[in-house]
């Protein structure tokens, strides 16, 4: 079932759902019907394809050396162009409770600039805490511009119907607790690459 704005009003009111808005807004600017919006930081990451000619999941060098960190300012805007991909951060950290899973959605208003937020990472376990990664793609023929602080996407409440055996927080293979800037893939750690 998922959570209506007055339950996740009470939710947030009560800290069962963590989530700590960015300087300048508050619920009643992000909530929506049955979610949650959230921001734009101001940190993103992205791959330089100039500097490796392919990324080998087993090598952990092909990774962390092709990603280069970028800040932007509050009152400055970063240009996505076509076909580009950019792993980019929250301005808001979020706290799942265990009875919970939250969705990380698209804002139709982007999607219909071409602005893909995830391809397939948008599910977030219960005790998950932290930044959310989002992986922005522009499929549109044009570049757009993005702006820290700007709200980007919404985040959905579902409810979870037994208790979780293993939550997130104490899974020995979770490799994205605690995020503050914008992970780029773990998969080298997965113990079928081993």
């Amino acid at each position: 079932m998922i959570l209506s704005d007055s339950e996740i009003t009470k939710r947030i009111k009560s800290w069962s759902i963590g989530f700590d808005f960015s300087p300048g807004s508050c619920l009643e600017d992000q909530l929506w019907p049955s979610s949650l919006d959230f921001r734009l930081g101001n940190t993103f990451a992205f791959y330089q394809k100039w500097s490796v000619t392919c990324i080998d999941p087993k090598n952990l060098g092909t990774l962390s050396s092709t990603i280069e960190s970028v800040t932007v300012s509050d009152w400055d805007f970063f240009v996505l162009h076509p076909r580009q991909f950019v792993l980019w951060v929250t301005a808001e950290t979020i706290k799942v409770p265990h009875d919970l899973v939250a969705r990380c959605e698209w804002r139709s208003s982007l999607w219909r600039l071409g602005i893909i937020i995830h391809s397939t990472a948008w599910f977030i376990d219960p005790w998950f805490a932290w930044t959310i990664t989002l992986e922005i793609t522009n499929i549109n023929e044009v570049p757009v511009k993005l702006y820290p602080g700007m709200r980007f996407g919404q985040f959905a409440f579902e409810t979870v119907l037994w208790d979780v055996a293993v939550p997130y927080d104490n899974r020995k293979t979770s490799k994205y607790m605690n995020q503050k800037d914008p992970q780029p893939s773990k998969v080298f750690d997965d113990f079928d690459l081993q």
